[in-house]
């Protein structure tokens, strides 16, 4: 149950990123739902991958390479799901940033609402 529901709040900070950054499109709750689960794929496989050969700019940059290691997921779940669009590196940069945040507070509160039973 509790991968429904990932997978539901995944989707749902997609579409909420999709609605703040120009430039990062998805075209809806299906897409959303199958670009969800991609992420959750290319995140396990091969985000771990880019972020050890990315390491040493990452270190340089304290930290702030990690966005452009994330935007390069989202350019690698665009290519694969149709229904996702990234317009270029600023708005896939800014979407990384923004969809880290969203999914932040959705996970927050819904472990909040969890916890008050």
């Amino acid at each position: 149950m509790q991968i429904l529901i990932a997978l539901v709040l995944n989707a749902v900070a997609l579409l909420v990123t999709a609605y703040i950054v120009p430039g990062f499109q998805v075209a809806n709750f299906t897409t959303a739902i199958l670009a969800a689960i991609v992420l959750g794929v290319v995140n396990t496989f091969i985000k771990p991958i880019l972020s050890f050969i990315s390491a040493p700019l990452t270190i340089i940059t304290l930290g702030l390479f990690s966005f452009v290691v994330n935007a390069v997921v989202l350019f690698i779940v665009s290519a694969i799901v149709p229904g996702v669009k990234i317009n270029g590196w600023v708005p896939a940069i800014l979407a990384a940033i923004v969809l880290s945040v969203v999914s932040t507070i959705l996970n927050t509160v819904l472990k909040d609402l969890g916890g008050k039973k």
